[in-house]
């Protein structure tokens, strides 16, 4: 019963720093809370892992001058699914980044997913990822003609000493430590983030809407 409790006072915890949080952008920006989880949601759906895109986000200043490995992971982790048609595949690019993608998924395959001739499917291969969990913090979003500009702030979770020791460390994407906490204050991730962005790296976004969805057009320093 105790132990439920503390997890209970944890998650409560969280779930409060998240609204300070999003609060906190609306104060600085203009655009409703709505409008923020959208682009956070849409964000996660293209941030990836540096251990298998070598940057979560990359930059480019055109999408499809975008890295292949980075486009065609996001695709294959939006689709969650281990068998993958070609066609499948061109659709989902497509609905992530929108009508003027023109890159074409590799009737070979890539590294990570491997063509079948006999049932013209592509399987994704099972991939180890690391105790370092590549995170984004929402800094500024501003509206522009037909989307957003959005400013991140990139970092890492490590959780390699959260059963041995406890502690989660904060890492900037470099590997550098930024500071260490204990799992009860997982919650004040946000706030550290925050309050170190002299240490951590930022990235800027260009979203567009079309018909409704986020698309990303760019990303720079």
């Amino acid at each position: 019963m105790r132990k439920m409790i503390v997890i209970i006072g944890i998650l409560a915890i969280i779930f409060v720093g998240m609204i300070v949080y999003k609060n906190v952008i609306i104060k600085n920006s203009n655009i409703g809370i709505q409008e923020i989880e959208k682009i956070e949601n849409y964000m996660k759906q293209i941030y990836m892992w540096k251990e298998i895109t070598n940057e979560a986000l990359p930059y480019f200043e055109d999408i499809n001058q975008a890295d292949e490995t980075w486009i065609w992971e996001v695709v294959q982790k939006n689709l969650e699914e281990y068998e993958i048609s070609y066609e499948k595949m061109g659709e989902k690019a497509k609905e992530l980044f929108g009508s003027n993608f023109n890159k074409e998924f590799p009737k070979e395959g890539t590294e990570n997913l491997i063509y079948n001739e006999e049932n013209n499917l592509y399987y994704a291969t099972s991939v180890e990822l690391d105790q370092q969990e590549d995170a984004f913090l929402l800094n500024k979003i501003d509206k522009i003609k037909n989307g957003y500009e959005v400013e991140i702030i990139e970092y890492l979770e490590d959780y390699s000493q959260a059963i041995t020791e406890n502690q989660i460390i904060i890492r900037n994407v470099e590997g550098q430590e930024v500071a260490k906490i204990s799992i009860q204050e997982e919650g004040k991730i946000n706030e550290i983030v925050k309050n170190s962005t002299e240490k951590l790296n930022k990235k800027k976004i260009v979203l567009k809407l079309e018909n409704g969805k986020l698309q990303v057009e760019r990303v720079y320093q």
